[in-house]
């Protein structure tokens, strides 16, 4: 049987990985497969750079669109990232009858339902585990694996610069913009970090696994998302010495406000209890929890990210696709895991609907009367508290901290009480709140 031909968009990091790995691992690949798959273009801008790489192995080209175009080419490979272009590639590559492998989270969670529409109109797949978690196989898990189950939630350490940051200032007690730096330079974070540290990375991918999970369309513009830029060290301790590590979380999960079922889908720093497994996942690392009725809670872990790990994501989708490629359309694993006619449209609820625990932390007068007051605030809105820490002030010093882990409640009525906290006279600056998951 004849090779499968690929086209490849892109020739960076994880363009070279994956075509060193499919050169180097051809043959085990093709008794996967059952038959070759075999790199035969490449599309870059610099073409002398990447000629030097693959030296003479597949022809190079510098326009994209002689690739999607290319009536030979079986599968295009789309690893350029961003919005427009990949979009314009994408969706010219669909028309063309090609089938589609991404590792662009943004292009799905932004453009997602239109080139889903367009792939299910002309018969083609488009697959993208590589979208989210790097190597780590948890679109195939969600889409296929965990298919017997109702999925009630999934929480995610889902960006691993971000993980990179809050591992290094837990365990040495630097401020961000000091591991930041050090991120920057060892290469975990880019020179404009903004989509990681502000956790717009981590949205995009959480957006794509809650349309897989629970039926729905992508709906990047509905997540509520906030990074860790904000985040003081000094909670990170505080957070430790109540048992707890803060992770940046994408979480999504079903939710019933006033009898109606609704979703959310919200990225944020969140404190995790210790003795959870996902709370102990350092470093660049990624990890996934998932919890479905029929199996419970399952953690998938590893790199989310790399050349060879992401390559290793592409790659098993080249091989999907190969095996499916003669399969009746109506056959193959919709694109979202339900069948395109059955998905709904259940609301994304706004941040304020939201209903979890939080860590608030006031700086207050050490003076009679003002823990009092701080309760009586949170017991007028409905809200208990599960525990708390009052510091000793310093030496000399008239303020103090006092941190206190709430029971679960709505995000408004904390917000309301947070308000009328910080108009308290014993009360200095703004009330840090950091929201808790207990992931049980």
């Amino acid at each position: 049987m004849k090779s499968i031909k690929i086209g490849l968009l892109g020739l960076g990091n994880v363009g070279y990985g994956t075509f060193s790995v499919l050169q180097r691992n051809q043959e085990e690949i093709k008794r996967r497969a059952g038959r070759g798959i075999e790199v035969v273009a490449v599309a870059v801008r610099d073409v002398a750079r990447a000629e030097g790489l693959i030296k003479g192995a597949c022809k190079v080209v510098n326009d994209p669109t002689l690739i999607v175009n290319d009536p030979e080419i079986d599968i295009v490979v789309e690893l350029i990232g961003g919005y427009d272009l990949s979009k314009t590639l994408v969706l010219q590559a669909i028309a063309n009858g090609k089938h589609v492998v991404t590792a662009n989270k943004a292009l799905l969670a932004v453009h997602g339902n239109e080139i889903f529409a367009a792939a299910q109109e002309k018969g083609v797949m488009v697959a993208f585990e590589a979208a989210v978690a790097g190597g780590i196989p948890i679109i195939k898990a969600l889409r296929e694996g965990l298919t017997a189950n109702r999925i009630e939630w999934i929480a995610g350490i889902i960006n691993g610069t971000t993980n990179f940051i809050l591992s290094e200032m837990r365990d040495k007690g630097l401020d961000f913009a000091t591991v930041l730096k050090q991120a920057q330079e060892l290469g975990y974070a880019e020179a404009d970090p903004t989509f990681d540290i502000e956790g717009v990375d981590a949205a995009h991918k959480a957006t794509i696994m809650s349309a897989i999970a629970f039926g729905i369309p992508v709906q990047f513009d509905k997540a509520y998302v906030e990074g860790i830029s904000n985040l003081n060290a000094l909670d990170i301790r505080y957070a430790e010495e109540l048992g707890y590590r803060i992770k940046l979380l994408g979480i999504t999960k079903r939710a019933t406000v006033d009898g109606v079922e609704g979703i959310e889908l919200r990225v944020h720093p969140t404190l995790i209890p210790a003795k959870r497994l996902i709370a102990n996942v350092e470093g660049a690392m990624n990890a996934v929890l998932v919890h479905g009725d029929a199996v419970g809670a399952s953690l998938y872990s590893g790199r989310g990210a790399g050349a060879e790990p992401t390559a290793s994501s592409v790659i098993a989708d080249l091989v999907d696709i190969t095996r499916l490629a003669t399969a009746d359309p109506e056959h193959r694993v919709p694109h979202l895991a339900f069948q395109p006619n059955a998905m709904t449209d259940i609301a994304i609820l706004p941040m304020s609907e939201i209903t979890t625990s939080y860590y608030l932390r006031m700086h207050v007068a050490d003076q009679p009367g003002v823990l009092a007051d701080l309760t009586r605030i949170l017991a007028d809105r409905g809200i208990s508290i599960d525990a708390m820490l009052q510091k000793e002030p310093a030496e000399g010093e008239t303020h103090t901290d006092i941190i206190m882990l709430t029971h679960q409640t709505q995000e408004k009525n904390v917000t309301a009480a947070i308000g009328q906290m910080e108009a308290l006279n014993s009360v200095v600056g703004t009330v840090t709140k950091i929201r808790l998951e207990n992931l049980s």
